[in-house]
C-alpha cells in the first residue's frame, strides 16, 4: 500500500536517493520489504522545490500512471534536477482509479502532500467528508482518492497556518464520521507535507498499528559510524530523509518513527511530538 520518500537538506540530484541507493523508492515500487503489497505500480509522482526559489513559488511536480521503474522520463529528469526539498510517492491503489489526478503528491499553492494508508470505509463516508471541505479548497480536489480528500480537509481546518493542527482536526473529523457509520478504526496513515521551508512527517493509526515510517539518523552520527563511505561523509548537518522503509540495510542509519508521532524537520534541530486527532 504505497511507499513514499521525503528529503530536506543541501541540494541533491533527485537520482541520488531515488536510484543510487541499495533499496531506493524506485526499487521499493517493484519490491516493498515492509508494505502490505509487494508491488506499487499504480502510478507515481514527485514534487520538488527549486533551490533558487524565493519561497513564494509553487513547487514543480511530475506524475504518471506508469510504473515508476518503467518511466524513462523520470530517470532522465532525476539525473538533472537538483533540489533541497522533495516528496516522492509510488502508488498502490486501494480501489480508486489509476489516473494521473490520483497520483501523489497533491499540491495547493506552496504545499505538497503525500500519504500511505487509507480511510477505512471510504466509499461509505466519502460524501459526508466532501461536504466538510471549505469551498475555497474544494476546487483544488481534482481526483477521487481518500488521500487528496484528507489534504482538502486539512487545508479547510487551517493547515496553512497550523500544519499539524490542521491535519489533526481533519483526522478528528474522519474518525467522528467513520465511527458514527460503524467503522471502529477509520484512519491508518503516514503523511508527509511541506511548504518549501519545512517538512512534516506524521505516523498515526486509529487502531493499534499504522504503516511503517523511518527517519535517517543525524548526519554526525552516521558519518562517525561509517567513515569510509564517501556519500555519508558528504552529509551536511541538516540533511534528513523520511521514508516508508529504509533505503539500505546498514545498521544505525535509520530509526523508526513511533506510532502516533509527528516530526517537524527544519534548519537546525528537529521537533518530535505526539500526534492526536482534534475536534474540528
Amino acid at each position: 500500500m504505497c511507499r513514499w520518500n521525503a528529503y530536506f537538506g543541501q541540494p541533491v540530484l533527485l537520482e541520488e536517493p531515488l536510484y543510487r541507493t541499495e533499496h531506493g523508492l524506485i526499487a521499493q515500487a517493484r519490491q516493498a520489504n515492509e508494505g502490505i503489497e509487494l508491488l506499487n505500480g499504480d502510478g507515481f509522482g514527485i514534487g520538488w522545490y527549486d533551490e533558487f526559489a524565493d519561497g513564494n513559488h509553487a513547487p514543480a511536480r511530475y506524475r504518471s500512471v506508469a510504473p515508476a521503474w518503467n518511466d524513462v522520463n523520470l530517470r532522465e529528469l532525476a539525473a538533472h534536477v537538483r533540489t533541497p526539498l522533495f516528496l516522492a510517492h509510488v502508488r498502490m491503489t486501494t480501489g480508486t482509479p489509476v489516473q494521473q489526478t490520483n497520483c501523489h503528491p497533491f499540491r495547493h499553492d506552496r504545499w505538497l502532500f503525500v500519504q500511505n494508508g487509507e480511510i477505512v470505509g471510504y466509499p461509505q463516508i466519502r460524501q459526508e467528508l466532501l461536504a466538510a471541505v471549505d469551498p475555497a479548497f474544494f476546487g483544488s480536489i481534482e481526483g477521487s482518492t481518500d488521500s487528496e480528500l484528507l489534504f482538502g480537509l486539512a487545508l479547510s481546518f487551517g493547515l496553512q497556518d497550523d500544519p499539524l493542527g490542521g491535519l489533526a482536526r481533519a483526522v478528528g473529523l474522519v474518525e467522528r464520521v467513520g465511527r458514527a457509520a460503524g467503522i471502529d478504526d477509520p484512519v491508518e496513515m503516514t503523511v508527509g507535507m511541506s511548504d518549501g521551508a519545512r517538512l512534516w512527517a506524521v505516523r498515526y493509526g486509529s487502531g493499534a498499528r499504522s504503516r511503517t515510517l523511518y527517519q535517517s539518523r543525524d548526519p554526525e552520527t552516521v558519518r562517525a559510524m561509517y567513515p569510509d563511505i564517501e556519500r555519508f561523509q558528504r552529509l551536511s548537518p541538516d540533511d534528513r530523509l523520511v521514508v516508508s522503509e529504509p533505503l539500505g540495510a546498514r545498521v544505525g542509519v535509520w530509526e523508526e518513527i513511533p506510532e502516533r508521532t509527528a516530526v517537524t524537520i527544519q534548519a537546525g534541530e528537529d521537533v518530535r511530538e505526539p500526534f492526536a486527532p482534534l475536534n474540528p
